[in-house]
Parts: C-alpha cells; sequence; structure tokens
C-alpha cells in the first residue's frame, strides 16, 4: 500500500494544498454540491456528503462555502450541470494511474486529461483496464505526537482498522470504507487526525527506475492541477532518492 502512503507524503510535504487552496475549495465546493444532489442536502442522512463536509473542515473550508455548495446542489444549479468521469490508463515505467473528475464539459475534460497522458509518454486505456488494481479503503492520516508508531497501530486495529502502514516518520491507517467514520471517531480520543478519507489503494505496487519516477510524478501532478480532476491514484512505486531530489 505503500504507493498511496508515498503519493499522499509527496502533495502534503509539497504544501499543495496550501499553496493552491482556492483551488482546492473549489473542488470541495464540487464534490459537496454532487452529494447533495444525489443523496439530499442533510449530512446526517446522506453518507458522501458526511464524509466531504468532514474533509473540507479538516481543510479550514469557512462553514459558508460549505452551506453555499450544499444548496447549489439541492437547488439543482451547479451541481445539475456537473457529471463524473473516470479515466485509467498506464503511465511510465508501466505505473497504472486513475483519474476521477467532476465537469460541465466532459469532451473538453477528457481532452485535457488525454493530452497530458500522450505529451508525458503515457496512454489512457479501456473504462476497466486498471480498476481491478484498486480498492476502495478508507485512509486515516494521523499526526504523529507522543504515541510511539507501533503503539499507535495497536490502538487503531483496537479500533477497528484493517491495516496500518507505518513508513519513516509517517503513519497512514486502513480501515473498510463503511468504517472509516467509526474509527475516526475513535481515533479521535487520543489521536489529532491530519486527514481521512474514501481512496483507491493498490493491491500490487510497480517500481520505477529514476527516469520514469520523475516522469510519473510530474504526470501526477500536472493532472492534479487540472481543475475538473478530483482525485489522482497510482500503484507506482517511487525510489526513495528521487522523492529525496523531488522535495529539495
Amino acid at each position: 500500500m505503500s504507493g498511496h502512503s508515498k503519493w499522499s507524503q509527496i502533495k502534503r510535504q509539497k504544501g499543495v494544498a496550501d499553496a493552491k487552496r482556492g483551488q482546492l475549495f473549489t473542488k470541495l465546493a464540487r464534490e459537496i454540491s454532487v452529494a447533495a444532489r444525489q443523496g439530499g442536502g442533510e449530512p446526517e442522512a446522506n453518507f458522501r456528503l458526511r464524509l466531504v463536509v468532514q474533509k473540507a473542515r479538516d481543510h479550514n473550508m469557512p462553514l459558508e462555502n460549505i452551506e453555499r455548495a450544499i444548496k447549489r446542489g439541492i437547488g439543482g444549479t451547479e451541481g445539475a450541470s456537473l457529471v463524473e468521469i473516470t479515466c485509467e490508463g498506464y503511465g511510465p515505467g508501466g505505473m497504472a494511474i486513475l483519474v476521477q473528475a467532476m465537469t460541465d464539459n466532459r469532451n473538453r475534460t477528457l481532452a485535457e486529461i488525454r493530452n497530458l497522458f500522450t505529451r508525458s509518454g503515457a496512454s489512457l486505456g479501456e473504462s476497466g483496464c486498471v480498476s481491478w488494481i484498486f480498492d476502495p479503503k478508507g485512509v486515516i492520516t494521523p499526526e504523529v505526537g507522543k504515541l510511539a508508531a507501533e503503539e499507535l497501530a495497536l490502538y487503531a486495529i483496537d479500533a477497528g482498522a484493517d491495516d496500518v502502514k507505518i513508513e519513516d516518520a509517517s503513519v497512514e491507517i486502513y480501515t473498510r470504507p463503511e468504517d472509516l467514520e467509526g474509527v475516526r471517531k475513535a481515533l479521535e480520543e487520543k489521536l489529532t487526525i491530519a486527514s481521512a478519507e474514501l481512496a483507491l489503494v493498490p493491491k500490487s505496487m510497480v517500481q520505477l527506475d529514476e527516469k520514469a519516477a520523475v516522469q510519473g510524478l510530474k504526470l501526477l501532478e500536472k493532472l492534479e492541477d487540472l481543475d475538473e480532476v478530483q482525485h489522482v491514484f497510482t500503484n507506482a512505486d517511487f525510489p526513495n532518492e528521487v522523492l529525496e531530489k523531488y522535495h529539495s
């Protein structure tokens, strides 16, 4: 599962969310509107909406922005025009890439994603060509404080987590999607939670050489930067020496 862990760490350590908070809030608002359109505007009765609202709060999105996005969704304005699309393909070194987007112009967004793939030596495939590599999971990232990583892992398992990944100074806790909220609430009694979200976690990894890893990282970041792209998942295992250069 380290592929998800490393890519998540890259995004956090580079401060992408903070540097582009306006873009992040736009993406969260889009997701909130679609969730409200599909399941209603009451978070207590709408699991998907409840999770994305919590994610928005984790990122300090103002309450008025959240409420406005919910109203747009149930009012049939922005939420009604957005469609969800998934693009799948292979990047440098054979890495699997799965892109989830929300857009009001399907053809434009597909063209933008396809263009990035092509320019990076990657290729889009048919629906389902890489989705089988990923499992839906709840992923919780706690702030590592006074608790030792091993102690934290045991506490997470007791709280109902399926697995815990400890890598360098970071910890990621994996749950079944339906257990995400319950495990988070249990962990919050002892830990500060940095993020908790539903994600696609790879079952198997592809190790990349230095050249492919650098090309792959650049492609993933360009995909994330597209306004309509909500999430990007990969099974790439990036060499530590490449990550160190990439962060510097």
